[in-house]
């Protein structure tokens, strides 16, 4: 009984030490976010409007935004406005910075979650066998295979993508997330989801072929983390001395992959996808530029090219939020399934 009281006390002890650690890894993040684009050169009034408005026009927005403000007046607005939800209002858009993100999220997270299913999918398949099948030609491939994928740069491969799957073979769309007369009737924002629920079988296809290349190319390289990691806890797990237990009682060798080593080899790969959520969410950026993709990595790369330095923050601040939270559920996850996992 005390064993058990001890150790759901480790787990909530863990649980509120995660939590409480996040409040100053959040506010460091937004510090960051904060100072990086205020120390960026040039005024952002003058930057993204000087060609259109006059000297005094350009001294009055100023003003009006609090640009002239004491930087630790703007510094304390920022954070006021990250906890009420204000996160701007951008220059070169008429949407505030929330309607932008509104407008774009969906399209980001239906292809970062489809990447990630792709990742963990190859990942873990490719990283299990060659972990069984050790020194063999399948292993030593699928190693190459994991490093290769993982060092290729993602704009190279999208471009590579396009040539071969778009332009040579025609199976893929080379861009865009769908044609507008085939997108289904928006409840989510999320294409294959608001197809399913609203039965729209020729949407669901559409959204899908859409989807498939992107996707498949940003989950690619994200699953050549997962190669290596599943493979070598696959080689460990095999080593441990309850799989030698569980072959010495006779148990069958599928029961012993399945039930004992493939389960045990995955905790690790549960750890780290807080962390592959937040690269990408960063490749998404590049992949939906080459796909022509219209979610919020296009939205901030065409602020960045205007110079709007009060949408970058916005969505930059967004992205942080959504890293920092993503962290902290599968870090909750990992403590609740893993009991070795303990403060």
């Amino acid at each position: 009984m005390s064993g058990g009281g001890s150790s759901g006390g480790s787990l909530r002890r863990y649980l509120l030490t995660r939590v409480a650690l996040t409040l100053p890894m959040l506010l460091i993040l937004l510090t960051l976010v904060f100072l990086l684009l205020r120390v960026a050169p040039g005024d952002p009034i003058r930057a993204t409007l000087g060609d259109r408005l006059s000297t005094e026009e350009i001294e009055a927005r100023s003003e009006a935004l609090g640009f002239n403000d004491p930087i630790l007046v703007q510094y304390g607005r920022y954070l006021g406005g990250v906890l009420t939800g204000d996160l701007g209002n951008p220059l070169t858009d008429r949407r505030t910075t929330l309607g932008v993100i509104a407008d774009t999220f969906p399209a980001t997270l239906e292809l970062t979650l489809f990447a990630m299913m792709v990742a963990i999918g190859v990942g873990v398949l490719v990283g299990a066998v060659s972990g069984r099948l050790r020194d063999t030609p399948f292993d030593v491939g699928g190693r190459l295979f994991g490093v290769l994928i993982y060092a290729a740069p993602i704009f190279w491969l999208g471009v590579l993508a396009q040539l071969v799957f778009s332009l040579r073979l025609g199976w893929f769309p080379t861009g865009s997330r769908m044609t507008g007369f085939d997108a289904p009737r928006d409840i989510t924002g999320l294409y294959v989801l608001d197809s399913i629920l609203t039965l729209d079988g020729s949407a669901l296809l559409a959204s899908l072929h859409h989807l498939v290349l992107p996707g498949t190319t940003l989950g690619l390289v994200i699953g050549g983390i997962f190669v290596r990691l599943v493979r070598v806890n696959m080689l460990q797990t095999l080593r441990s001395d309850y799989v030698e237990a569980a072959h010495a009682r006779g148990i069958g060798e599928r029961s012993v992959l399945f039930r004992h080593a493939f389960k045990n080899a995955l905790v690790p790969v549960v750890t780290i996808i807080g962390l592959q959520f937040a690269l990408l969410l960063g490749g998404a950026i590049l992949t939906e530029r080459v796909f022509s993709w219209p979610g919020m990595g296009t939205a901030i790369l065409r602020f960045l090219e205007a110079r709007d330095y009060v949408g970058v923050q916005g969505i930059v601040t967004f992205f942080a939020l959504v890293v920092v939270i993503v962290s902290l559920l599968i870090d909750l996850v990992n403590g609740l399934v893993d009991p070795r996992i303990r403060y």
